[in-house]
């Protein structure tokens, strides 16, 4: 059987990016695939983006990674907040200003997707990588989506499974023939109630493939106060301490 890892939108934040890669490598996976936003929202963008190239870790171009690439201008989302608005703008300033050129430039040649074909006895299965959709890397798909929207980008692909990142919420969707539509949840800025570090094992076998969401507890609160410390709106530290769930 083999195993590899995917994971999505660590945003700036290293200290859950260094938890979720230890627990890959407990478990023996030694195939990592990234889905794009290293940066913006946390203060170790920098750090973040060396880890990825030290490891030689395949990685997509996430919307966030693509605007500070390009210093692409930021407008603000309906579904935000007055406040989140006036905090996303400042974070993302603090990224263009500190992100070093030669990992902007890094970021600039990130591929927009990624297919993976593996050869198991005599099947082989394909695996369409993209940071949100085939055609966008800033669409919201979310697990209440009509499962035609995922049926027709499996078609589109031609593969047997699609995994994509961006919203922050983890979810698992079969479809018939072994189809599969999963978004990989976000290391770093999880939107799901527990806030926890997420990514997905896929498993694979000549017939089938099993797909694992896993959620990993990382310093929550230390996280928190080196944001309060950094340049970055106390907002995104606010984020992590949602419902009092720290870890000291």
């Amino acid at each position: 059987m083999i195993q590899i890892a995917i994971f999505s939108d660590v945003h700036g934040n290293l200290p859950a990016l260094e938890v979720v890669l230890k627990d890959m490598d407990q478990r023996g996976i030694h195939q990592k695939f990234c889905l794009g936003d290293l940066v913006d929202f946390a203060p170790w963008g920098n750090e973040v983006i060396q880890k990825i190239r030290d490891l030689n870790i395949p990685c997509l171009m996430g919307n966030h990674d693509e605007r500070i690439a390009f210093n692409m201008p930021v407008f603000p989302l309906d579904k935000h907040s007055e406040e989140e608005t006036k905090a996303r703008f400042i974070a993302i300033d603090h990224s263009k200003k500190h992100i070093t050129d030669e990992n902007k430039n890094f970021l600039s040649g990130l591929p927009f997707h990624l297919k993976l074909n593996y050869k198991i006895g005599n099947k082989h299965w394909s695996i369409q990588l993209v940071h949100s959709t085939l055609e966008s890397n800033d669409t919201y798909l979310y697990e209440s989506e009509n499962d035609e929207i995922f049926i027709n980008m499996l078609d589109k692909s031609g593969a047997d499974l699609i995994v994509m990142g961006h919203t922050h919420l983890s979810f698992k969707k079969q479809f018939e023939n072994n189809k599969w539509a999963i978004n990989c949840g976000s290391v770093g800025r999880s939107k799901e109630e527990n806030r926890l570090a997420s990514y997905l094992v896929l498993a694979m076998d000549e017939g089938k493939i099993i797909p694992e969401i896993v959620q990993l507890r990382y310093p929550f609160e230390k996280t928190a106060r080196e944001i309060e410390e950094s340049g970055i709106p106390d907002y995104y530290a606010s984020f992590l301490r949602k419902d009092d769930l720290l870890i000291l």
